[in-house]
């Protein structure tokens, strides 16, 4: 705790599950207080403060199963692997606790692991607005063994981007840690001191001016982890607005979402161990915007 800080800051940064808006809401409730005095949520801390944060209880929710869009590209009785479109949310949280990946799930297989804590089936996640490739598990021992194998990087992931300007070197690999933004919690950063260990290869396969379209090899699979290290390197993912990839409307291309494709997924089965890989075609609003920066520019 520093001297001066604001109680709401250092409560994000203690309790990272959790919003500032719903530290907030705890903070006048007073279920937050500082020395048993109820305070504001802008209060600047002082040395000595004794600060007592008490989470009301909340029952356990339960996930309904909805009937949601989305493509199959392999099923068996252990896994299945998915198309995931964008916009789709993986799994309920806040703002969104229906009309998720999850309940589409558990609506197709009725049965999946994991449903206890609304993440049926779910091994790995895309981010809501990022199409493209995940894997689901169908049983408790495909689950903890898919798992292992993410946690172990037996599983190899190649995404597809546009990406705004064009990046330094036809290709490269980028090694940067990755944290939880200091400030802004809904972002990631490049924590040299505080983050985990990241890596990213690219590869750049067209250029325009002011854009290329990339294919990215990731060695880990850290939350955002190509838009960040993508970002840092001056060239953020094209329609990507928490990191830099908002495009004027003047450039009048159909940009609505983060231009991120998870393209091929090649991982071991849980029970044979036979190597498989599958690749999800590019989507469709990818594909066009590439048709119109060739037709620009040719």
């Amino acid at each position: 705790m520093q001297s001066g800080q604001r109680l709401d800051h250092f409560l994000v940064q203690q309790f990272s599950n959790f919003s500032r808006a719903v530290l907030g809401r705890l903070i006048l409730s007073g279920d937050i207080r500082v020395n048993n005095r109820l305070v504001k949520t802008g209060y600047r801390l002082k040395k000595n403060d004794d600060i007592s944060v008490c989470f009301p209880r909340q029952e356990s929710p339960s996930l309904l199963a909805q009937p949601i869009d989305f493509g199959i590209l392999y099923e068996d009785n252990a896994l299945l692997v998915i198309d995931k479109p964008a916009g789709l949310v993986v799994h309920p949280g806040d703002g969104h606790r229906q009309g998720t990946l999850a309940n589409g799930l558990l609506y197709y297989c009725g049965s999946l692991p994991g449903t206890d804590n609304l993440r049926p089936g779910i091994v790995h996640r895309l981010d809501k607005d990022t199409s493209g490739i995940m894997l689901v598990a169908k049983t408790e021992n495909a689950l903890k063994t898919l798992g292992e194998s993410f946690k172990n990087r037996r599983v190899s992931k190649t995404y597809h981007t546009i990406l705004l300007r064009n990046l330094n070197q036809e290709n490269g690999r980028i090694v940067a840690p990755i944290g939880r933004h200091p400030v802004n919690r809904k972002k990631m950063a490049i924590r040299w001191n505080k983050g985990r260990y990241a890596a990213t290869k690219w590869r750049v396969l067209k250029q325009w001016p002011g854009f290329c379209f990339a294919e990215i090899d990731l060695e880990t699979g850290r939350t955002h982890q190509i838009r960040v290290h993508m970002a840092s390197l001056g060239s953020p993912v094209a329609g990507d607005r928490l990191y830099g990839g908002t495009l004027r409307a003047e450039v009048g291309l159909p940009i609505t979402r983060q231009l991120l494709h998870a393209s091929t997924l090649c991982f071991h089965h849980p029970f044979s161990d036979k190597k498989l890989q599958f690749t999800a075609p590019l989507p469709e609003d990818m594909q066009r915007v590439l048709s119109l920066l060739d037709d620009r520019f040719s």
